[in-house]
């Protein structure tokens, strides 16, 4: 038999970069191999493959494993942009030239939902946010500044809900100090605890807030000890965790608060550069009327200004207005003060870091090396046209097929239609495939609806609305749009519609249970079973196994119950009975007729 045999050429010394989806035509000659070499090493492995179709990661390790290389997989487009980062942006030797300067340090406050962060915030702001949130929940991340005793203290304001876990992540991420609201009368929530491990993965210290220290049934000693159960011990138990009693409420404990966050900020020596080129990473992003996209920044080092350009993951641009957080236009923004940045070619994505450049040409060129590394990574086939509505959903199941479900996502700002994505993600199930055709910030337009027809998806939008234009053109076409304006509903209301729409799923309840004790011969009819009922209820009409010596002989239905010479609906257990089975004639005596119904078994999240 034909072997392979590998050729002699030595491999390259040192780690191979090779990206992921390569062809056996790009990797060969980076390990001094041809692509037939390749070929027909997988070709013995039970692998067929063409010179110029792309071989998987196992498959490229494979073989690099047999000729004794050393490969370090990449995403397409990865080393592309790291070149382009490193001949276009050097920040890092203006690190080293301009001297640091302290800054403003950068607080979250995260917590369960209601606990109280908004509301402590609002007490900071002097201004009221919480009476313009839907239903009183925050549903974006706020970035706000403020002064107290002359200092500046800048404040992240990220939402409660457990939906939005990835939003509070990112906060952890770009702050110097947490403070944890925990409510007092309700204590440690699962929210919480989530909050509590972004904290300790971004390494930050955490202040601890135990607030409505003004109810009744306040207890501050149960939160002290919940919280020191997961590692924040507080300073008068002999721990390094400083927790502060407030009421935001009635205001209490507010300046002692702001006291211990400057001290830990003195503490922990913040500084940055206050010049050069701008650093920051973007908060927030959506789509304006009027304005265009608009993104929410915290610059983090270095000085931004009006006309700077800019870069953040796929978009770019010059920078037309900077508006801070009172809604005013400023014309630079130095180390931990948000801003919002009008002028991006398109919304940046939530978490997106924001780099000044060079020039248009070099913020161009990035964008566009990463816009391409975006596709590439996230190539889909489109989406199949066998998805199907809400409604038809059930009628899929029934033939057999696993049921898909379509969808069009479009949110008001970026952090929302990540969680939204996150959400919907976690109701997929095995029978029930969720494919999110297409996803994005602003309202439901015309194209959405062609696009939704076109891949039979559901429109689902949130706090955005279809125009008029979109509207008609979805009940002309029988494309479904449906909206909401709080994360609670829409996760129940398609959580429940998913639930409904499952194939349902049903469990065997045994009801009664018979011995055969004599077996009667009828004309015309056949063998009637004389039974005595020994557990439950014999019914007529229901479904019946057959049991001989515990083995299962037969399954079928009971088409006759007697009492005596009356025909019986139900017979009870300690009664005798006749029982006509509706095509089965071998019985004998000490056989079990055991009767049953299937009961669908309620779905769960």
């Amino acid at each position: 038999m034909t072997t392979w045999q590998p050729s002699s050429a030595p491999v390259p010394d040192g780690e191979i970069i090779i990206e992921r989806g390569s062809t056996a035509k790009d990797v060969g000659p980076k390990l001094n191999r041809s692509a037939a070499d390749i070929m027909r090493f997988l070709f013995l492995q039970g692998e067929i493959v063409t010179a110029v179709q792309g071989l998987t990661d196992d498959m490229i390790e494979l073989y690099a494993a047999e000729v004794g290389a050393s490969v370090h997989l990449v995403d397409p487009g990865e080393q592309q942009e790291a070149a382009l980062l490193a001949k276009f942006f050097d920040e890092d030797d203006q690190d080293d030239e301009i001297t640091p300067v302290p800054r403003a340090p950068i607080v979250t406050v995260m917590g369960h939902v209601d606990h109280g962060k908004t509301k402590l915030l609002d007490r900071i702001r002097k201004t009221n946010v919480v009476a313009g949130e839907a239903g009183g929940i925050t549903q974006h991340i706020g970035a706000y500044q403020v002064q107290w005793n002359g200092k500046p203290i800048t404040f992240i304001d990220t939402p409660g809900h457990e939906a939005f876990s990835a939003m509070r992540a990112r906060g952890a991420d770009v702050t110097d100090i947490v403070i944890l609201v925990v409510a007092a009368d309700d204590g440690v929530m699962p929210q919480t605890v989530e909050a509590i491990e972004h904290a300790k993965l971004a390494e930050v210290p955490v202040i601890v807030a135990v607030n409505k220290m003004d109810k009744a049934d306040a207890n501050p000693d149960r939160v002290l000890q919940q919280i020191s159960e997961h590692g924040l011990v507080p300073e008068k138990w002999g721990g390094d965790t400083i927790c502060v009693e407030i009421s935001a409420l009635q205001g209490t404990g507010i300046d002692e608060l702001l006291e211990q966050v400057l001290l830990v900020a003195e503490v922990a020596e913040l500084t940055a550069r206050p010049t050069g080129r701008a650093v920051g990473t973007v908060l927030e992003a959506n789509l304006e009327v009027g304005r265009g996209p608009v993104a929410t920044v915290m610059v983090l080092k270095g000085l931004l200004s009006v006309g700077d350009t800019v870069v953040a993951g796929a978009a770019y641009g010059k920078v037309k207005a900077l508006i801070n957080d009172q809604g005013k236009q400023i014309k630079k923004a130095g180390p931990s003060t948000p801003v919002q940045i009008l002028g991006f070619s398109e919304p940046p994505f939530a978490g997106d870091e924001m780099r000044v450049a060079h020039d248009l040409g070099h913020a161009r060129s990035l964008a566009e090396a990463r816009a391409h590394r975006a596709r590439l990574i996230g190539y889909q086939p489109a989406a199949s046209t066998s998805g199907a509505r809400l409604e038809d959903l059930f009628e899929q199941i029934q033939r057999g097929e696993t049921a898909t479900l379509n969808v069009v996502l479009k949110a008001d700002v970026q952090g929302s239609l990540e969680a939204c994505t996150e959400s919907l993600r976690k109701l997929e199930r095995d029978d029930v495939k969720l494919v999110i055709v297409h996803r994005g910030v602003g309202g439901i337009t015309e194209n959405d609806v062609q696009l939704a027809n076109a891949s039979t998806a559901t429109i689902i939008g949130f706090n955005v609305r279809p125009d008029r234009r979109a509207r008609e053109l979805g009940e002309a076409e029988g494309v479904e749009i449906r909206t909401y304006e709080i994360i609670y509903k829409l996760i129940e209301e398609i959580q429940s519609a998913m639930l409904g729409l499952l194939s349902p799923v049903f469990e065997e309840v045994v009801t009664g249970e018979a011995e055969v004790r004599e077996v009667f011969r009828v004309p015309k009819i056949g063998a009637i079973a004389g039974c005595s009922v020994l557990n439950g209820v014999i019914t007529r009409g229901s479904k019946v196994r057959f049991l001989r010596e515990g083995t299962i002989i037969w399954k079928g239905t009971v088409t006759s119950l007697r009492r005596f010479k009356d025909d019986a609906r139900e017979v009870q257990a300690g009664f005798e009975c006749g029982i006509g089975l509706s095509d089965y004639q071998d019985l004998k005596e000490g056989d079990i007729i055991e009767t049953f119904e299937e009961r669908e078994i309620p779905r769960t999240a």
